[in-house]
Formats: structure tokens, C-alpha cells, sequence
């Protein structure tokens, strides 16, 4: 009672809508409309998919249903559209949804905006519909906002606003509810803490049926154990990097890393490898595309598709649904620790599916975004295609790692951190052209979110430091080796999260980017917003501030000047002006 008494207060257990970081017993936060069915799917999807994996005949260990209360405003988003258009196509039967029909928005009577016939579309959809005229039970339930409230009942102002002192007691007086604030009869009281006991005999009564099956099924037992714990299996990193889908995954054999020596790749590609392999050793691993699954190489090679006839395989045809899909993914990963979703399309269309991915930063959700296309690297597409501004954006959200990979050790690297990070999300930015796996890199040091890949200096005191990220780091260093000849020491720094980064030690951050070097010149092909923080007052950013254009890949490289030769007149300019005297 005291925690409804501190509703909406500082660091209250009661906040203006619910958080599942803040309150015990909130499963997911749905603040925004329409996350929270969306949500609802992804929940009912993995119980769909647990209970097709492991439900024996003699014993259905996964089995419950997915409850969701939506509103008109709900509705009217199209994230909700999206994520209930899979659910009939998935044939989610277990997810019950209940409309509040009560016709009212924030701006007033839905019937300024909002006159469609919602149990037609969602018969349409594929959903079983019942309409409740006047009741608490069924599909679509017509209620009163404001109920008792003699003059606000059923109009907007009750919608998010308080009655008001003058209020309250009209509608005390309406109700003939003679009780003080905050005081719960006893009978209400009794009717509702029925179900203290009854939910304890329920819990008691599956850890029965859980220890049954332990003892039948003792692989799938410890394998759905670990799901609901979200306890890794031991040595899974073992299975980090490959280079050919026919080494032995097992996570007793350490495979070999890249080397220079090895064929220059996409990251995109390279992703998929890394995908390939963990979902050998990690069985929560499942995801899929926005209908990009052959661009963005998310396809999951020795799994089929999850559909309505095939629930337990592990790879998600999302369709052309980008924000249905991340919100479907943060319900996904919010069921158990142990399931490890991934959803993938073009880095640009991220922007179609921002809301639901600052919820996923919000509410803790560990969901793995594989973003390929980065840059405009994909060249003929054009500026529609190519993000520009996007880098920066996930840079300035709050628990979210933005790692961008420059070859393959640090593309295995990047899903390591993924894989690590159950509690916060992570995008990876991969490119759709080929670049050469460089001398330096390394998948362990991707968990420190920059570090030098090379250096001819010694003392901790390079003439100039180089910055790169993912495709560009590859042109920071051969602007090294154009500067090395002029008898000039260099640093090359790959800055592959600048999350990982910011939180290491000051003697770490101090090692990378001592003070007393102030050249330095930053490469990416993105906005230069935020560089300044790491190149400093004295540095230099080479990047894009504008939109990308339509040509090759290498003709726009050339054309922006994201090129080893504007790093050379940079690095010219700054040693010049902080020569050693």
C-alpha cells in the first residue's frame, strides 16, 4: 500500500507506467502504444517454440498462455497491425489479447480517427474474435473510462489525467464508497489473496512435473534448464571465430582466427558464420529478417523455418514488419534469459524500428540487432539506402552497445559482447562490401571497445593517432603505411563501441589516447558528430555530413574524401602545427 501511496514519485516502485526494471512481477515495459501486444507475440512465440521443443508426450512442461490488454489507441498504431498479423500467420493460439473498446482516445471520441471495424480486421487476420458488449470477459470488452465518475466518466479527460479533489468526492458519493484513501476492505481483500495459495500449490505442482521430467529426459531437461536460468554452456566463446562452416563446433575445440592471410569478406558474411556456429552451442539462439534473410545472411543454415506447422525450428520470417519485429524480439528475450533473439534488415531501417529498440535499451532486453548496409559502402542504392546519421544516433541512446566490426576477428568479437550482454542490447553495423582481415585486430579487445592495432612509436608518444571504425579502419592503416615512410610514428586505434570504451579505466583510455598526443584524426563514413570527444580541440574528423549519393562504392569513397590520401594531408597538417621541437 505504501508503494501506490508513492504512485509516480521518485524512485517509487510505482511509475507512471510500468517498468519491468523498476517493479517485481512486471514482465515487460510498454509505455509507448502497441509495444506491449507486440510484446505479447514475441512472449507467445517462445512458449510456442519452447513447448515444441521440449513437451514429451507423458509430460507437457511448457504450457501456459500469453495475456494482453490493448486499447483503441493500441490499435490505431501500426506496430500493432504488424505484430498481430504474424501471430494469426504463426497461429499463436495460447495469446488471449482483451480490448477495451471503450471508444475514447486522448484527443476525445474515436470517432474523429478511428471508425475501422476492429474484429473484422483481426478475423481477417486470422485471430478467433468475440465480441462482450457488457462484460469482463472475451476478446473485444466495451468498458466505461472513469467508471462512477459522474462528469467525466467516458470522455477524454480522464484519460491519463487525474478527477481532481471536487471529483473524487462526486464519485465517492456516486459509488457510495464510504472507505478512507488507500483502505482495502476485508473482503476484497480475502477474495483477491485467494490466489497466494493457489498460485504457490500451481508452482509446486510444476516442480513436481519438472522433477518427472529431469528424470526421463535428462538432456532436454538441463538444456531447457539453462534457457530458463540463462546460464551459458561452457566454453560456447570456443566456438568464436570460423572461417568454413565445416569446422567442429564443439565447444572443447578452439578454432582458428582470422589472419591477414585469409579472404577478404564482407562482415555481413562474416556474420552469418558467427551466427552459424553459435547456434550449434547456443541452444536460446533463434531469430531472422524483415525480409532481407539472403542480403543480410541471417539464415541459420541447419534450422528450418519457424512457421505454424514447424514451431520448433529456429529461424523467424518476419516479413516487411520492422517494428513489429524489434518489439516481437524484446518479448522473446524478456520470456527466459536463456533465449538469445537476433532480427536483422538494412542499417538504415533501423528508423522504421527506433521505438522498439530504445525499448529494448529501456527494459533491459538483451536483443542482438544485426544491421547490414552500413554505410555507403552499398554504393548504387543510393542516399535512401545509405545511413548517414545513424552511428551517432545509437551512440547517444542509453544502454546500448553500437559495435561496428572492421573484419572477421572483430565480427566474432562483436558477438561475443552480444552474446555477454544479456541485459543490454546490441547493434552490430556490417558491411555489404568486401574488406581484407587486418594485421592487429583482435576478438578479445573488441570487449575493450577500442585499442591500438598497430604502432611504430615507442613511449607511449606517436607522432599522430589514427581512428577508424569497421570499413574505414582498413584505410587508416594504409594511411599509416604512407606516413611510416615519411619517418613519421604512427598509432592505428580501432574504436569498435565507443560504450566499451568510455567505461575502461583511466590508465587504459590514457594508454590508447595519451593527452600529450593531441594529433589525431578520426575516419568513418558517417556523420562526424561526437568525434570531437576523442580526437580532441587540436584533431581532425573525416567523415560525411550530408547524404550519400547514387554511384560504386569506391567512386563515393573518393568522392566524400573518405580516403587514405585526405588522412595524409590531415596528418601532414597536425604534425606540422604539434611538431617536436
Amino acid at each position: 500500500m505504501e508503494d501506490l501511496k508513492q504512485f509516480r514519485q521518485w524512485g517509487s516502485k510505482t511509475p507512471g507506467h510500468p517498468e519491468n526494471f523498476e517493479t517485481p512481477g512486471i514482465e515487460v515495459t510498454t509505455g509507448p502504444l502497441g509495444q506491449g501486444v507486440a510484446n505479447a507475440v514475441g512472449l507467445a512465440l517462445a512458449e510456442r517454440h519452447l513447448a515444441a521443443r521440449f513437451n514429451k508426450l507423458d509430460n507437457e512442461i511448457v504450457d501456459h498462455y500469453t495475456y494482453v490488454m490493448l486499447g483503441d489507441g493500441c490499435q490505431m498504431e501500426g506496430i500493432a497491425n504488424e505484430a498481430c498479423s504474424l501471430a494469426g500467420h504463426w497461429g499463436l493460439g495460447k495469446l488471449i489479447a482483451f480490448y477495451d473498446d471503450n471508444h475514447i482516445s486522448i484527443d476525445g471520441d474515436t470517432e474523429i480517427a478511428f471508425t475501422e471495424d476492429v474484429i473484422d480486421r483481426f478475423e481477417a487476420l486470422g485471430w478467433h474474435t468475440i465480441w462482450v458488449k457488457n462484460g469482463n470477459t472475451g476478446y473485444d470488452v466495451t468498458t466505461t473510462i472513469g467508471y462512477g465518475s459522474p462528469n467525466k466518466a467516458n470522455t477524454y479527460s480522464v484519460h491519463g489525467s487525474a478527477l481532481g479533489a471536487k471529483e473524487v468526492d462526486a464519485t465517492r458519493q456516486s459509488l457510495e464508497w464510504p472507505y478512507e484513501p488507500f483502505y482495502v476492505p476485508e473482503d476484497v481483500k480475502s477474495h483477491w489473496s485467494r490466489h497466494v495459495p493457489e498460485g504457490a500449490a500451481l508452482e509446486a505442482e510444476w516442480n513436481a512435473r519438472f522433477a518427472e521430467y529431469e528424470g526421463k529426459y535428462k538432456e532436454d531437461a538441463a538444456e531447457l534448464k539453462a534457457i530458463i536460468s540463462g546460464e551459458l554452456p561452457a566454453g560456447w566463446e570456443k566456438a568464436l571465430p570460423v572461417t568454413t562452416s565445416s569446422i567442429d563446433p564443439s565447444p572443447s575445440v578452439l578454432l582458428t582466427t582470422y589472419t591477414p592471410e585469409s579472404p577478404a569478406d564482407a562482415t555481413r558474411n562474416l556474420s552469418q558464420q558467427n551466427l552459424d556456429a553459435l547456434a550449434k552451442v547456443l541452444p536460446g539462439l533463434l531469430g531472422g529478417s524483415a525480409d532481407l534473410a539472403s542480403s543480410n545472411m541471417t539464415l541459420l543454415k541447419m534450422f528450418g523455418n519457424f512457421q505454424k506447422g514447424t514451431p520448433e525450428e529456429r529461424n523467424v520470417r518476419f516479413g516487411v514488419r520492422e517494428h513489429g519485429m524489434g518489439a516481437i524480439c524484446n518479448g522473446i528475450a524478456l520470456h527466459s534469459p536463456g533465449l538469445l533473439p537476433y532480427c536483422a534488415t538494412f542499417f538504415v531501417f533501423t528508423d522504421y524500428m527506433r521505438a522498439a529498440m530504445r525499448i529494448s535499451a529501456l527494459s533491459e532486453a538483451g536483443v542482438i540487432y544485426v544491421m547490414t548496409h552500413d554505410s555507403i559502402g552499398l554504393g548504387e542504392d543510393g542516399p535512401t539506402h545509405q545511413p548517414i546519421e545513424h552511428l551517432i544516433s545509437f551512440r547517444a541512446m542509453p544502454n546500448i552497445l553500437m559495435l561496428r566490426p572492421a573484419d572477421g576477428n572483430e565480427t566474432a568479437g562483436a558477438y561475443k559482447v552480444a552474446v555477454l550482454n544479456r541485459k543490454r542490447p546490441s547493434v552490430l553495423a556490417l558491411s555489404r562490401q568486401k574488406l581484407p582481415q587486418l594485421p592487429g585486430t583482435s576478438i578479445e579487445d573488441v570487449e575493450k571497445g577500442g585499442y591500438t592495432i598497430s604502432d611504430n612509436s615507442t613511449g607511449n608518444k606517436p607522432d599522430v593517432i589514427l581512428i577508424g571504425t569497421g570499413s574505414e579502419l582498413e584505410i587508416a592503416a594504409k594511411a599509416a603505411d604512407e606516413l611510416r615512410k615519411e619517418v613519421k610514428t604512427v598509432r592505428v586505434v580501432s574504436l569498435v563501441c565507443r560504450e566499451l570504451f568510455d567505461e575502461q579505466p583511466h590508465e587504459y583510455k590514457e594508454s590508447v589516447f595519451p593527452a600529450a598526443v593531441t594529433a589525431r584524426i578520426s575516419i568513418e563514413a558517417g556523420v562526424t558528430l561526437g568525434w570531437e570527444k576523442y580526437v580532441g580541440s587540436k584533431g581532425k574528423a573525416i567523415g560525411i555530413d550530408r547524404f550519400g549519393a547514387s554511384a560504386p562504392a569506391g567512386r563515393i569513397y573518393t568522392e566524400f574524401g573518405i580516403t587514405a590520401e585526405s588522412i595524409i594531408a590531415a596528418a601532414e597538417s597536425l604534425s606540422v602545427i604539434t611538431r617536436r621541437i
